[in-house]
């Protein structure tokens, strides 16, 4: 039997920097949004602004166009706080918390030395799942001695954490509702107020007809730059949870080759 190094896991972030990591990216997600919107409203082609921006209503910046640029930015950072996620997660595989060689066999000592590391790291503001996974399947495996056991807690741990990823989309999936949802909200209140100016204007004016498809125009704008935003929004949120996935697949194929098939009943 080899005997276990001690490992040293990876250092936690500081508990402010965990706790500020995730407003700080949707803060800078809306604020690139918010240059975006400063950046179309200074520079692109008026038919752009307006079509982007609705930058000729009389309330502008407030206007609907701007708002799902915002949303969009509120998704974006989301997503980026869940993709660096993914990357804590799989950066847990090259620490060599386990065992990799293909003779260790592991024992009552290297359990306790990995119950020592894997408890180590849980002090974490947000504990990795691979030593979530690692600390909960040694202190099962020490109480009842069953390897079957072990894998079937490697199992159900796997489930949850799969569970708990989907819960961490819940407001990228709001955005994603939200963004053309005001698509539609602009586009009814466009048309509202375009049947409404059409009410109380002359009808005998030449330029009516090109003044109420003008603001028609506008109104359906609101829809067609939601659905493009929601679309990439959609598009990222998949690629993202893929990644995330994959990391937590990675983690329990890892526990499964180094930990449970590893376990040995004396």
């Amino acid at each position: 039997m080899v005997a276990i190094a001690e490992e040293k896991p990876e250092r936690a972030a500081p508990s402010g920097y965990a706790r500020l990591e995730r407003p700080l990216l949707v803060g800078l997600g809306m604020l690139l949004a918010a240059g975006v919107i400063a950046g179309v409203h200074f520079f692109a082609p008026q038919w752009v602004a307006t079509m982007l921006l609705d930058q000729g209503r009389s309330t502008f910046p407030l206007t609907v166009q701007n708002l799902e640029w915002l949303a969009f930015g509120f998704g974006l950072g989301e997503l980026a706080w869940r993709f660096l996620e993914a990357r804590r997660e799989r950066a847990q595989l090259s620490l060599g918390l386990l065992p990799e060689d293909e003779s260790t066999i592991l024992q009552a000592p290297e359990l306790r030395l990995l119950y020592a590391s894997s408890r180590e790291s849980l002090r974490a503001p947000t504990p990795p799942m691979l030593p979530r996974l690692i600390h909960r399947i040694v202190v099962h495996f020490q109480t009842n001695r069953a390897v079957d056991q072990a894998s079937a807690i490697l199992d159900s741990s796997i489930e949850l954490f799969q569970h708990e990823i989907d819960l961490r989309y819940t407001l990228v999936r709001y955005a994603i509702w939200v963004i053309p949802t005001l698509g539609f909200l602009g586009t009814v209140l466009g048309i509202s107020l375009s049947l409404n100016y059409a009410g109380i204007a002359n009808l005998q004016d030449p330029t009516l007809l090109a003044e109420l498809s003008k603001k028609m125009a506008v109104a359906f704008d609101t829809t067609m730059l939601a659905l493009c935003l929601s679309a990439v929004l959609v598009l990222l949120q998949h690629l993202v949870q893929q990644y995330e996935e994959r990391a937590l697949n990675a983690v329990g194929q890892y526990c499964l080759d180094n930990l449970i098939n590893r376990l040995f009943v004396g």
